[in-house]
Order: C-alpha cells, then sequence, then structure tokens
C-alpha cells in the first residue's frame, strides 16, 4: 500500500453521483492518497494507519514537528489514488500494471479509513472509482510518501 501524506489546513473531495454533487470536507489533518497493489492485506492497511495516525509531524507550542494527528484531534481525509502504482520507467505513458484490481484495492482502502477512525481519528473519504476534485490547502507544505512496500521492523 502506498501512501501520500499532505499536512492541510483543510482538504476537500468532490464527486457526481447518481447526477447529484458530493463533497467530504476536513479542517486541521491529513490529505491522504491512497493507493493498493498487488498482494497488499488488510494487515498493511491496519499497521499503515497506526503509522500515520503517531506519525509527530505536526508543530508543538515552540514550532518542532513532535505532535501527532491524534495529539493535535486533527481529521484525515482518505481519497483513493491507483496511479501511486503508475510506473514511469519505459516510454511515454505509465503502467498500472502494479496497482491491485479494482475488487481487491478497494476493500484495502476502505481498511485503511476504517482503522483511521477506529483509532480514533475523524475520517472522510471520497468514492473509489470515481472522478473527483481534490481540494487541498497544505500546511507548511509538508508532504510525506508512506509505503508498505519494504516494512522497516522499526515502524
Amino acid at each position: 500500500m502506498r501512501l501520500i501524506l499532505q499536512r492541510v489546513t483543510s482538504a476537500a473531495v468532490s464527486w457526481e453521483s447518481e447526477g447529484r454533487a458530493e463533497r467530504r470536507a476536513i479542517a486541521q489533518g491529513l490529505a491522504i492518497l491512497a493507493g493498493a497493489g498487488e498482494g497488499d492485506t488488510t494487515a498493511d492497511a491496519q499497521r499503515l494507519a497506526d503509522k500515520v495516525a503517531k506519525l509527530r509531524i505536526f508543530r508543538d507550542e515552540s514550532g518542532r514537528s513532535n505532535l501527532s494527528l491524534l495529539d493535535v484531534g486533527g481529521s484525515a481525509l482518505v481519497v483513493s489514488q491507483f496511479t501511486l502504482y503508475g510506473d514511469l520507467k519505459g516510454g511515454r505513458r505509465p503502467s498500472f500494471i502494479a496497482a491491485g484490481e479494482p475488487g481487491a484495492a478497494e476493500p484495502i482502502v476502505d481498511a485503511f479509513a476504517a482503522a483511521l477512525s477506529a483509532l480514533g481519528v475523524p475520517t472522510e473519504t471520497g468514492r473509489f472509482g470515481a472522478h473527483m476534485t481534490l481540494e487541498i490547502v497544505n500546511d507548511g507544505p509538508v508532504t510525506f510518501a508512506v509505503s508498505s512496500d519494504s516494512w522497516d521492523t522499526r515502524v
């Protein structure tokens, strides 16, 4: 599973569903682009959720990055993003062969969002497979890439 984390002061995702506009938004927290690859599991999703919720990437009163999403009472906006598995090595058209099939990937992304919520992080999501518009007010800017591709035992 691959994630792009952006510390935000606000973020929103919008899409059309059955002729109706849908929108989900958060204030302070993380906008998270989440992609599931071949072989990813719900255990990977849960482990990443625990890591993300506890990453110390928010500023404390002295301006140092010592606080986690849980510490600051921040929210998460999780948006599925299969293009995180785009391989750009050959030619001019990305290959998405490493991306999980939609039927397998959707439950992994859902498990990640559910795990964040279970940890106490208010969590909003986009709609898997929909064409979405994302609005992000990046704070810092602060952006991190996180992946379960090669787990470090220090997680």
